[in-house]
C-alpha cells in the first residue's frame, strides 16, 4: 500500500480514487493532483513508482493544506467561533446544528440519541 502523508492509500482502486482517502482531497482536487505530476488517472495505486509517488507528495506539501494541517485549521475556526461567543460559537459548544437547521424534529446526528423524560400524570391518574 502506497502511504502519503501518513495514509495508507489502497492498492486496488484507481489512483484519483485512492487520492481521496486523504482528508481534504475531493474529486476534483484528486483529478487536478494527476493532470499537475503527469500521472495516468486510471493508473491503479499500486502500479505507481517511486518518483510518480515523489511527485504527487511533494506538491501536496508544497501547495495544499490536507490532512493533520487542515484539521487544525478547522478546529482553530470553531474554536475562534466559540471565543467570540457569536451565535454559530454557541452552536458548535451546545453540540446543536450550526447552519439553520431544524431541531424540535430531526437534528439527532448533532444531539445524540433520545434522552427520554417522564410524562406527566393524567387527569385520571390524580385521583
Amino acid at each position: 500500500m502506497p502511504r502519503i502523508l501518513g495514509v495508507d492509500i489502497p492498492n486496488d482502486k484507481q489512483i484519483r480514487i485512492s487520492l481521496r482517502y486523504l482528508y481534504g482531497i475531493g474529486p476534483f482536487l484528486a483529478d487536478q493532483l494527476c493532470e499537475r505530476t503527469g500521472v495516468e488517472p486510471t493508473k491503479r495505486a499500486r502500479d505507481l513508482t517511486d518518483d510518480e509517488l515523489a511527485k504527487i507528495i511533494a506538491l501536496l506539501d508544497n501547495e495544499y493544506t490536507v490532512e493533520g494541517q487542515l484539521q487544525r485549521v478547522v478546529q482553530q475556526n470553531i474554536a475562534r467561533l466559540r471565543d467570540i461567543n457569536c451565535y454559530r460559537g454557541l452552536r458548535h459548544r451546545r453540540g446543536l446544528p450550526v447552519r439553520g437547521q431544524r431541531t424540535q424534529t430531526n437534528a439527532r446526528t448533532r444531539k445524540g440519541p433520545r434522552k427520554t423524560v417522564a410524562g406527566k400524570k393524567g387527569v385520571k391518574d390524580m385521583r
